[in-house]
């Protein structure tokens, strides 16, 4: 965390200074905003913390509960999430309190009397090491907090306004043509209406969401017919593996998903209710409480639960849908207008809980959909730039649901409708890549660039997020993950990876003039782009990494432009230049070609580009497509 650049901080330097609309922002919702939010879930709250971060751009996120979630449905915090919080700078905090998962254990029926289980394996939850984050259990209402503390610490002061419940919405024209409908359902003005024109709609208010209705757009799939009791519960028990993750299959078959929880006493299971009659219409959600714990002692046999207390519980029915589209455009019309609501989160894609994926696929919606609307309104790029999100997005929630449907439906089978004994934790082993949220990639479009220099940072994939590494901080000596520096400012990141001197042989200076063009020609993006009187890294945060130790690098003759000045006082940021770590080469690691390369980075931490060092041109004009001149933003 940098700060003290704009004069001594002695309070919480997480707390950036008012800025724009947060200087005098006003209680009541204005009558017209730039972006309104439909909901405070996981999608509109990082939606609302990553558009928090620019200062001109008038955001309003609306709950119609009267106050905070207290407590959530989802819980289970994939690894790419946890990178994600990295980026709104609450990672180590939450961490702090959340249950780590380190192995799952699979529960099967005894081979010699059926009637009771046996632990039959265990697997490590990351045994490739696909990151350095961990995979989390914490109650979705703390994630929501950390996003809502993220944003009345931004510039805009944002926090939500409860108590509006969405009606509907008309599409006109105008300056802020989405007229929006609204009721208070809270406090003195309980039952009255009143209109908010908006430029842009983001509906994130969960599976029955108003606005997806309002779009035309409806979710397509179907349910499974099969039943789950969930709680969450204190209990004493004598099943040994209470306080780890477990697969448990009854020779009942029944089955149980057992997730521990935060704060070592909580847990949360799924319990298998059985299949679910077609014209049941719903009864099977008033199975009781007691009927669940029930269940889940059968299942447990020999061991028993004795709940003392239960903190949530629920009854669902699996069910695999997914909408079309993700914003107000229909697909015939796809590319002839502007997008001007947007559906994200459960409001476009649900699908079982028991792989832990709603939360975090609905926070990458909502990551993805920020920074764009935010380039957009603040005038960094065109409009066209916003149809990216729905063409991005709504592939991820396909893959999404045919990877749920296929986990569901095994966590559903009895034990001897597998065709191997260890099936399950061999499914869970083989595709913990897509559950840990790293196997999105985006296609080639205005903002991911063709793979036609892939081999030069083979370890970086275009349209995959950038995988972090270690790498040593010049200037002090310090010991550093490289993308964790990659903050949810609004920012692109270049990163400048130097060429081995044995290939280059004594031309070594192909970095020096690679960095002089991105300092002065008058077609870099640097240049082209980046406001006059701002400071150099407001666009893009460009950081160097020497294939050297950091004892080898001299920082008095590294190029300017990766020791930008900032602030009133224009000092020298040493925060952008690196060297290898001695123990863990970031050149080889990622695959990066000894002639070098420059790899282009996404403000929501996905690869866009790889160039060589010598291909400038191509550099300008990736960026030609995405960013305008600027005028006046912040």
């Amino acid at each position: 965390m940098q700060f003290h650049h704009h004069g001594y901080v002695s309070t919480d330097p997480r707390v950036q200074p008012a800025a724009g609309v947060g200087l005098d922002r006003p209680d009541d919702i204005p009558d017209a905003v730039d972006v309104l939010i439909v909901g405070t879930g996981p999608a509109g709250m990082i939606t609302a913390a990553q558009l928090a971060q620019f200062p001109t751009v008038e955001t309003r996120i609306i709950e119609q509960r009267p106050a905070r979630l207290a407590i959530g449905q989802a819980d289970g915090i994939q690894a790419r999430s946890v990178e994600t919080f990295q980026a709104f700078g609450f990672a180590e905090r939450i961490v702090a309190e959340a249950f780590r998962i380190t192995e799952m254990a699979f529960w099967k029926p005894d081979p010699n009397d059926p009637s009771k289980i046996v632990r039959a394996a265990r697997t490590r939850d990351d045994p490739t090491g696909i990151s350095e984050f961990p995979h989390l259990l914490v109650n979705q209402a703390r994630v929501l907090d950390y996003f809502a503390e993220a944003m009345a610490n931004a510039p805009t002061r944002m926090r939500p306004d409860y108590g509006y419940r969405f009606r509907d919405l008309e599409i006109t024209d105008g300056e802020y043509p989405v007229r929006v409908s609204l009721v208070h359902t809270a406090g003195d003005r309980a039952g009255q209406s009143r209109t908010v024109g908006a430029k842009y709609v983001v509906g994130a208010d969960g599976a029955h969401s108003r606005v997806r209705d309002a779009i035309g757009c409806a979710p397509q799939g179907d349910k499974a017919f099969h039943a789950w009791g969930v709680m969450d519960a204190l209990a004493v028990t004598d099943f040994p593996d209470i306080r780890t993750k477990c697969a448990i299959q009854s020779g009942t078959g029944g089955s149980i998903l057992h997730i521990p929880r935060e704060g070592g006493y909580l847990f949360r299971m799924y319990v298998d209710l059985g299949e679910v009659a077609e014209d049941d219409n719903g009864r099977v959600r008033e199975t009781s409480i007691e009927a669940i714990i029930e269940q889940a002692n059968e299942i447990l046999h020999p061991y028993t639960l004795d709940v003392r207390d239960v903190a949530w519980h629920s009854v669902y029915e699996v069910g695999h849908r997914v909408t079309d589209r993700f914003d107000d455009v229909p697909l015939d019309e796809a590319g002839t207008r502007t997008p001007r609501v947007f559906i994200a989160g459960d409001a476009c894609h649900t699908h079982s809980a028991k792989a832990g994926q709603g939360m975090n696929v609905s926070m990458q919606d909502g990551f993805n959909l920020g920074w764009k609307l935010g380039h957009v309104l603040s005038g960094r790029s065109p409009e066209t730039l916003l149809a990216t999100y729905s063409a991005e997005r709504q592939v991820i929630a396909q893959n999404l649901i045919d990877f749920d449907r296929e986990w569901s439906s095994m966590m559903a089978k009895r034990p001897e409708e597998f065709e191997s004994p260890s099936a399950l934790e061999d499914f869970y082993v083989k595709t913990a890549e897509f559950p840990a949220g790293f196997m999105t990639t985006y296609q080639p479009s205005m903002i991911v660039g063709a793979p036609t220099h892939q081999t030069l940072a083979s370890g970086f994939p275009i349209g995959k997020r950038f995988k972090s590494a270690p790498v040593v901080r010049v200037a002090d000596a310090n010991p550093v993950h490289l993308g964790h520096h990659h903050r949810a400012d609004g920012r692109w990141r270049i990163y400048a990876f130097a060429a081995d001197p044995a290939v280059v042989g004594s031309d070594v200076s192909v970095l020096d003039r690679w960095a002089s063009w991105l300092a002065t020609s008058a077609e870099s993006p640097l240049v082209a782009y980046t406001p006059k009187n701002a400071d150099r890294d407001t666009v893009f945060d460009v950081k160097v990494i020497y294939r050297q130790d950091h004892t080898g690098v001299d920082i008095g003759t590294v190029p300017t432009i990766f020791l930008p000045t900032v602030g009133p006082f224009h000092v020298v940021d040493y925060e952008k230049v690196y060297a290898t770590d001695p123990q863990v080469d970031i050149f080889a690691e990622r695959g990066i070609d000894r002639r070098g390369a420059v790899v282009v980075v996404r403000p929501d931490q996905y690869v866009a580009a790889v160039f060589p060092l010598t291909a400038t041109t191509e550099l300008a004009h990736f960026f030609d497509q995405i960013l305008l001149p600027p005028l006046e933003f912040s």
